[in-house]
This record gives C-alpha cells, sequence and structure tokens, in this order.
C-alpha cells in the first residue's frame, strides 16, 4: 500500500517541485495539496494522510502553530517540516510542537525519501547537519546544564539522527545495553521526556 503524502506550502512552484520528487519514488502519492492551515485541517478530516510536509511559513497562520493543531487532532500522522531556513529555534519548536522530522526544501529526492522512510518507522529525521544550523543567542545556556561526557555527546548526535539502540551499538562498537543506560543518562541530564523532547533541547543548547 502506497504512502500517501500531503504537502502544505503557498509556494506554488515549491508544491511542483516537491510533487515531481515525490512522483518518482516508489510506494509514495501524493495525497493533495493546500496552501494554507485554513484548508489544510478539513482535508485532513476527509482523506486518509500518513505525511505531511508543512512549510513553517503560511500566510494565514504560522506553520509551527499548524503543527501542534495537527499533532493534537491527528496524532497519527507524520509531520515534516519543511522550510527555507536553517534556524535551530525555527526546528526545535517544530519537534516541539509534534514534528517528526524537518527538511530544507532544497532537499534531494533521496533525502525526502530517507525522511518519509525514518519517521514512518518512529524515527526522528532532521535534514540539516549540525554544523549547518544557525546558532542564534539563546536564553537556555549549555552552562546550565550537567556536562556531557564525549561518549554521551556521540551518542546524543546518533539519537537525533534517528538512529535505534542497536544501530549506535554498532557504529560505536559497544553493546545496546551500554547505549540504553547512555540514552537514559542524557534524558535525566537534559530533563527530557523523551526522544523528541531530547533532540529539541540539544537543538536549543547548541549541543548537536
Amino acid at each position: 500500500m502506497s504512502t500517501k503524502v500531503f504537502i502544505v506550502d503557498d509556494h506554488p512552484m515549491v508544491v511542483a517541485g516537491l510533487h515531481s520528487l515525490l512522483t518518482q519514488l516508489e510506494n509514495l502519492e501524493v495525497a493533495g495539496s493546500v496552501s494554507n492551515a485554513f484548508e489544510a485541517i478539513p482535508f485532513l478530516k476527509q482523506n486518509k494522510v500518513d505525511v505531511i510536509l508543512l512549510d513553517i511559513n503560511l500566510p494565514d497562520i504560522s506553520g509551527i502553530d499548524l503543527c501542534k493543531k495537527i499533532h493534537t487532532e491527528f496524532p497519527g500522522i507524520k509531520i515534516i517540516g519543511i522550510s527555507t531556513f536553517s534556524d535551530r529555534s525555527y526546528i526545535s519548536r517544530m519537534i516541539g510542537n509534534g514534528a517528526s522530522g524537518y527538511l530544507i526544501k532544497s532537499a534531494s529526492k533521496e533525502e525526502i525519501a530517507e525522511a518519509i522512510e525514518a519517521v514512518l518507522k518512529e524515527k526522528m529525521y532532521l535534514g540539516v547537519s549540525s554544523e549547518h544550523i544557525a546558532r542564534p543567542f539563546s536564553a537556555n545556556s549549555t552552562g546550565n546544564l550537567p556536562a556531557l561526557t564525549r561518549r554521551e555527546k556521540e551518542i546524543l548526535s546518533l539519537i537525533s539522527e534517528g538512529l535505534t539502540n542497536h544501530q549506535i551499538a554498532d557504529k560505536l562498537f559497544i553493546s545496546p545495553l551500554t547505549v540504553d543506560s547512555h540514552r537514559k543518562n542524557l534524558l535525566t541530564k537534559l530533563n527530557a521526556n523523551n526522544t523528541a523532547s531530547l533532540v529539541r533541547v540539544a537543538i536549543e543548547n547548541g549541543l548537536i
């Protein structure tokens, strides 16, 4: 069965480009597209959608706010934020409001496919490498957080890439139990309840 992707973006050229890329991918179907939040909710009520590519800047309300509304009303739908911006504040707010991924609009066909596959597997996908994420000054300073060990930083970075405990273990040549222990320590140190909030806190504080 094809994965149904819904596009919410007010730029016709972007929508056309995404539509063209998505139709080249196997087992994916464009369920439809709208240009604003006002049309998005009714569409979701009437159509089956698996994944939404959601622009963070819409003409009526913020895509960040719409993300929260969709996540609340349709928790089974995976949301991937799309934008021309790589500012970490946008990324962390989208994740905080329920998005499972974030892509820059110039993403390749392969990146889009990878992102969709990741979120459908309950993973987090950030299509922006940490060194390219803009780092504006934030009131949340790493000085207010417990120090992380080198290994914890490595594992945190891999978690943000959507890797599972077993995948991280294979990559670092350690046991999955050790990875799980580090993951639990990171959740405690960064006062996070789950992987999404862990990644959000890490982004906000420049840890990844």
